[in-house]
């Protein structure tokens, strides 16, 4: 059975999306919880596992740095999917409402709820924690009396035995999370009926002028469309950048246009890695407030 390694324990957002995508596939992998992004990552690099689910951005508050960051600096890894998830998040306590002195969740999580903290706990102590999940534990932990409360899951919640405080507290209704299902090299590919994206990560000579610009003008004088660009630090030097560019993959649209494209980006790069065409997942399910 394969395994596939996800930012864990049990009750997170990544649990969640992870089960979803497991019920896709004809054979389940056998799902194993890692205590960061990095380190589920990092297993599968190292063969520990055959592959991870790991979030990259979110639409509320941009990329997931260490997601890109990891992917940057490996030589291993492709991308085999894409799943595009819907956030829902939760207040979940054992004390009442008018206790709750300290909140604790993943910081993503608490700048998704920026403006509803501020309206509802302007004095709370807000606790940044490694996952939704130990969150919710944390505060079953500090009981009735420890005045806390989780930003999490319902599931989370339930498995800790937390009761709703409030509901759908993210500050916007749009709130998804793209995540990445992450595996080995080779590089995966899509038939020429079925859409999907594209993902390279380049360094290029950021000293000339006009640079990024001629990278650019690869992709638009071919009609291949960039749906996102991130740029990240080098780490080699201040104002060293590397690009990730997301690029479509149209259906039923010949591919030579888009790997002409990514030939030509390469010659004018100092370097770029290709990390594959994969298909695009979304879900709007119920479950995922769960």
């Amino acid at each position: 059975m394969e395994t596939m390694g996800f930012l864990g324990p049990q009750g997170t957002h990544s649990e969640a999306a992870a089960l979803w995508l497991n019920r896709q596939q004809a054979k389940p992998a056998r799902l194993l919880p890692y205590p960061d992004i990095f380190s589920a990552i990092q297993a599968v690099t190292e063969g520990e596992t055959d592959s991870a689910l790991a979030p990259v951005e979110n639409s509320l508050e941009g990329a997931v740095n260490i997601t890109l960051d990891t992917l940057a600096q490996s030589d291993e890894l492709i991308v085999a999917r894409e799943l595009i998830w819907d956030v829902h998040n939760q207040l979940m306590a054992l004390c009442p409402k008018e206790d709750i002195t300290t909140i604790y969740s993943h910081p993503q999580p608490l700048a998704q709820c920026r403006q509803y903290l501020k309206a509802n706990f302007p004095k709370a102590r807000l606790v940044s924690v490694a996952s939704t999940a130990q969150a919710a534990e944390m505060v079953a932990q500090a009981g009735e009396k420890g005045n806390a409360a989780a930003i999490c899951t319902t599931r989370a919640g339930e498995i800790y035995g937390l009761k709703a405080i409030a509901g759908e507290i993210q500050d916007s209704m749009v709130n998804c999370t793209r995540f990445y299902e992450l595996r080995r090299r080779p590089a995966l590919t899509l038939l020429e009926t079925e859409a999907g994206r594209a993902l390279i990560i380049c360094q290029i000579d950021g000293q000339r002028a006009g640079s990024l610009c001629e990278v650019l003008e690869e992709f638009a004088h071919r009609q291949v469309n960039m749906t996102r660009i991130e740029s990240r630090p080098a780490r080699t030097a201040l104002g060293v950048y590397i690009f990730f560019f997301d690029l479509e993959v149209e259906a039923g649209r010949s591919r030579q246009p888009l790997e002409d494209a990514i030939a030509a980006v390469r010659a004018r790069s100092l370097w770029l890695k290709d990390l594959g065409r994969f298909p695009v997942l979304q879900t709007t399910a119920p479950e995922n407030g769960r």
